[in-house]
């Protein structure tokens, strides 16, 4: 595992920017957005994770000796100076000054979530030099959070349509994504993101990252299920004993138990085993049981082992006219889940006149894996310098990409009376409230956060519509 130094913790052409700034420079003030991307709406979170595990921890001089043997052997500069000075001047605590709007905040991309100054006007050159780490632990867990909850949105306007109430969306989508992620880092933080909005995980790192840097006593919770070799270690034909077993083991009143069914042939295993031979067992148990296909093109078979289950377990309509399963049996699709396949799969079940109500989600590569930067476009720019004691905007304003042009100032996050958000200088304030908050200065933690504070602001911007 790599050393968390935060000197070392950057791009290496940041070693060199101390050296490139103005005469006179004493702060810099930086931003950063989502321009853009796939979603028009972002839920900001992650920030408190990154101030916990790698600001309020000092830097030591044997921590900045270490830096300049590296950084000066890979063929550059390394301000020492700099680095001693806040080890010496600070206690290794590091100058600036992060404002942020509240963790769990679903706000329109284009607006400014985090705002970075140095406190000490040495120090100019450290706004920057944390860009890397700082708009990494914002882009990266923002993204999950944001594709979760659109997520949510899809499942919640369906749930609107064919479901008589909205009870139980908060376990409709399961992570299984911990497998699928880069580290054990990664997981725990995308994971916790997906936390801010459902309950369900199969990522037990993610639990203790909203533990430890939220204080969520337990943010998601899982059931006993079944994977193919516990299934196919009893070998094809002791399929119904395997099944069997999952039933002996794990069921009981009012216990879920999800089983894969696809290790041979999925019809035979709901026509023969589940809805004849195991049939009267999975009705008596006062549990539930979740039949789990994980082949094949997703919505062709999450509707057909519905419609077969229901031939074998029978079914009523709801309020809404809508057909469910009897209480004891249930699916759960996680192959090939997106968003884009649980918006598919639950309108093909919508027209086949099947409620929601019949199934949930496990989503894994998808929800933890395939996002990246540009998924919501973030970036982190300066917006002001002080150099002599005079303040100036900075921007950039490329003629070759105007989606790139940045913000210019020291900024404010403001809501208006219709709930909109907006991206002012700081200076035009007047009465409205500053949404961008110090959360941390020269080494504190000024502001924190529970995840029940982070999920109720995230959700309570959740519709049924969208």
């Amino acid at each position: 595992m790599v050393k968390r130094s935060i000197i070392l913790n950057t791009d290496s052409y940041k070693a060199s920017h101390y050296l490139q700034y103005p005469q006179g420079t004493t702060h810099i003030s930086s931003y950063i957005e989502a321009r853009g991307g796939k979603f028009k709406q972002a839920v900001f979170f992650g920030l408190q994770m990154f101030i916990k595990e790698y600001l309020s921890k000092p830097i030591t001089h044997d921590d900045v000796d270490e830096a300049k043997l590296i950084i000066t052997a890979h063929g550059l500069p390394f301000n020492e100076d700099g680095w001693r000075h806040i080890v010496d001047v600070h206690q290794g605590y590091l100058p600036i000054e992060i404002q942020a709007i509240p963790e769990g905040t679903v706000i329109p991309v284009l607006n400014a979530m985090v705002q970075v100054v140095n406190t000490d006007p040495k120090c100019a050159w450290l706004t920057s030099y944390v860009e890397t780490a700082l708009l990494r632990a914002v882009w990266y867990p923002t993204s999950v959070a944001t594709v979760s909850w659109h997520c949510r949105q899809v499942i919640a306007r369906y749930m609107t349509d064919t479901c008589d109430s909205l009870d139980g969306i908060d376990f409709k989508l399961h992570d299984f994504g911990a497998r699928g992620a880069t580290t054990e880092e990664a997981a725990a933080i995308g994971g916790a993101a997906h936390l801010v909005n459902f309950m369900g995980t199969d990522t037990i790192s993610a639990i203790v990252a909203a533990r430890q840097y939220y204080n969520a006593q337990m943010a998601g919770f899982s059931i006993p299920a079944s994977e193919h070799s516990t299934i196919t270690a009893w070998g094809r034909d002791n399929e119904a004993q395997a099944y069997a077993n999952m039933l002996d083991q794990f069921s009981g009143e009012g216990k879920l138990v999800a089983v894969v069914s696809d290790s041979y042939d999925l019809w035979h295993a709901i026509d023969n085993i589940w809805g004849d031979e195991l049939k009267q067992r999975v009705e008596n148990t006062g549990g539930t049981l979740v039949i789990r296909p994980d082949s094949g093109e997703p919505v062709a078979i999450v509707t057909e082992t519905i419609e077969r289950l229901m031939a074998k377990f029978g079914h009523t309509v709801n309020n809404k006219g809508y057909r469910v399963l009897p209480s004891c049996i249930r699916v759960i699709q996680g192959d090939g889940i997106s968003q884009q396949t649980i918006e598919a799969i639950l309108k093909a079940m919508k027209q086949a006149g099947l409620s929601a109500d019949n199934i949930a989600f496990g989503m894994g590569g998808e929800l933890l894996q395939k996002v990246n930067r540009d998924t919501l476009k973030f970036a982190m720019k300066a917006s002001a310098v002080t150099i002599d004691g005079t303040m100036h905007d900075v921007y950039k304003d490329p003629i070759t990409d105007s989606g790139k042009r940045s913000k210019k100032g020291i900024l404010a996050v403001i809501k208006g009376s219709e709930g909109n958000f907006q991206t002012i200088r700081q200076q035009d304030l007047g009465e409205h409230k500053n949404l961008l908050q110090t959360v941390f200065k020269n080494g504190e933690l000024v502001k924190e956060v529970s995840f029940d504070e982070v999920k109720s602001k995230a959700l309570a911007s959740c519709s049924t519509r969208s």
